[in-house]
Parts: structure tokens; C-alpha cells; sequence
């Protein structure tokens, strides 16, 4: 029944489409995540230089997502691939508390950066979002080598 109701509105409305950025330090697990939502498994990776871009469908929603390098020197190219983008999802890797701080100035910087990008209202300690007014965010503990929380995320 459910997948009637599901067809049903997929005919009246149509399919959506989304740009979504994946960004985050290098070593995050972006790539992981993108892939383990693509195929479902996890894909041994070297670091990405420059992009990885796949289409993942959703429901009834098609996705383009680009996963961006975090490498140093690619983070200040990050802004060239704002235009269009319906989302970005942030990844932080929260075993890495060496570089917790960069990931913090690096998030605050790309929040300063998005053209048109909605206020907000508390994250994380880490990442000081608590401090933020005005802009929508949800966290998701995730486990992309497990799958976990992955799809809890595009629900959201």
C-alpha cells in the first residue's frame, strides 16, 4: 500500500533534483560516505584530489553530490562550487581532536561564504554551533563503514 502511495505522488509531483556539496577536512570520511550511499559498501579510497561526483537517488529526490578534497590547499576552491547548491553536508571526523579547531574555523568560514545560506540555532560544543543564531542544522551520529545514520540524514 505504501508503495502505491509513494508511485501515486511520484506521478502527481514529479521527481526533485538536488545539488548537495559534501565537504569536510581531508580523512573525514566523505568519500566513505558518499560511496557506502551509492553502492552500499565501503570502497577503499586514496585521498581525493580535486572531486568525486556521483547521482544518488532518493525517493523521489535525485541527488548530485560532490564530494570536494579537504586537503589544505583545495579548501579555498570549495566557494567556486557554492552556486546552485541546495545543501552541504558538513562531515567531521570526531576521533580526530587534534584538528578539531580547524574543522571548526573551516565551517564558520564556508557559513560566511554561502550566498543565501539560512540562520541557524546550536550544534555542537566542538564546532561552537550552539552560539549561532538563526540557521537551521541537525546532527546525525553517523558510521558510514557501518551504515549507520546515513540514511537518517537524507530523511531529515
Amino acid at each position: 500500500m505504501g508503495i502505491l502511495f509513494t508511485q501515486m505522488f511520484s506521478s502527481l509531483f514529479g521527481s526533485r533534483e538536488a545539488r548537495i556539496l559534501v565537504l569536510g577536512l581531508d580523512n573525514a570520511g566523505k568519500t566513505t560516505i558518499l560511496y557506502r550511499l551509492q553502492m552500499g559498501e565501503v570502497v577503499s579510497k586514496i585521498p581525493t584530489i580535486g572531486f568525486n561526483v556521483e547521482t544518488l537517488k532518493y525517493k523521489n529526490i535525485k541527488f548530485q553530490v560532490w564530494d570536494l578534497g579537504g586537503q589544505t590547499s583545495i579548501r579555498p576552491y570549495w566557494r567556486c562550487y557554492f552556486p546552485n547548491t541546495h545543501a552541504v553536508i558538513y562531515v567531521v571526523d570526531s576521533s580526530d581532536t587534534d584538528r578539531i579547531l580547524i574543522a571548526k574555523e573551516e565551517f564558520h568560514s564556508i557559513l560566511e561564504d554561502l550566498p543565501d545560506a539560512l540562520d541557524a540555532a546550536a550544534v555542537s560544543e566542538a564546532l561552537e554551533l550552539p552560539k549561532m543564531k538563526n540557521r537551521q542544522w541537525a546532527i546525525f551520529k553517523t558510521c558510514a563503514v557501518k551504515g549507520e545514520g546515513l540514511y537518517e540524514g537524507l530523511e531529515w
